[in-house]
Order: structure tokens, then C-alpha cells, then sequence
């Protein structure tokens, strides 16, 4: 296990290697993978002791628990934009619940991260605009 004392993992690749259940760990290797393929600019990392994935902001965190695998899109908007899709999968505020048994759904993965990367980077394009446009302070 990739611990450090004070800050958890160091990792995705200590993260993923704490994960003893053989199809637990394949599933998230899965959606690593599958994250990495639709947002390949973003930066990997751990947040919150979870996987993480920045690009102009956080895309999405994912994480493993007993029953399921969470998946944490970091938007409030994006699980209205999939609402039909989604409807099949327990939710909470801020986390869909994949159920370990079911079929992995990797196309709504990909459309979520990609849905998240056009968020972050509209959200971006706005902070340089809003900034190029306030007036200058003379003395």
C-alpha cells in the first residue's frame, strides 16, 4: 500500500495497489484507463484519498467501496445534462454508484469526462475573458 503518514496515498498506482479484490481492482484499472483515454491532457493525481483528474479545474474523482465503485463528476449540472442515463444507478449529491456486478459502462464514462473537460474548459475561457475585459486602475 502507497501510504505516506500525512497524507495518504501518494498516488493512483499506490491506490490501486491497496485494492486486494482481483475484479474490484480490474474495474478500477478500467476506469483509470478509460478517464485517461477521454481527457488525455488531464493531470492524475489523489484528492480527498481518491483518484483525481485536473484539467483547468477537477474533471472527476472515482473511488472504491464494498457494494460499488463511486464516480464523482464534480458538478452539480452534469447529472441533469445524463439524467436518463444515469436513472439505473443509485446517486447521491455529488456521486454516482456503479454496482461491482454490473456491465461497465464505458461509453457514459467517457461522455461524462468529456462533458466535464468542455465544463472546465468553457469555465476557463470565461475566467480569461472576464479578466481581459476589467478596466486597468490609473493613478
Amino acid at each position: 500500500m502507497e501510504k505516506t503518514k500525512a497524507s495518504g496515498f501518494s498516488d493512483v498506482d499506490g491506490y490501486l495497489a491497496a485494492i486486494t479484490d482481483a475484479k474490484q481492482k480490474a474495474i478500477l484499472e478500467r476506469v483509470r484507463a478509460t478517464v485517461k483515454r477521454a481527457a488525455p491532457e488531464a493531470e492524475e493525481l489523489i484528492s480527498y484519498q481518491m483518484p483525481a483528474y485536473k484539467y483547468n479545474g477537477v474533471l472527476v474523482y472515482f473511488a472504491a467501496w464494498k457494494n460499488h465503485w463511486g464516480f464523482y463528476p464534480a458538478s452539480t449540472a452534469i447529472k441533469e445534462t445524463f439524467r436518463d442515463e444515469l436513472s439505473g444507478y443509485k446517486q447521491t449529491k455529488g456521486a454516482i454508484q456503479f454496482p461491482w456486478d454490473a456491465p461497465f459502462p464505458e461509453d457514459l464514462v467517457i461522455r461524462l469526462v468529456r462533458k466535464r473537460v468542455e465544463e472546465n474548459s468553457a469555465a476557463a475561457r470565461h475566467k480569461t475573458t472576464k479578466k481581459a475585459k476589467a478596466p486597468t486602475k490609473h493613478r
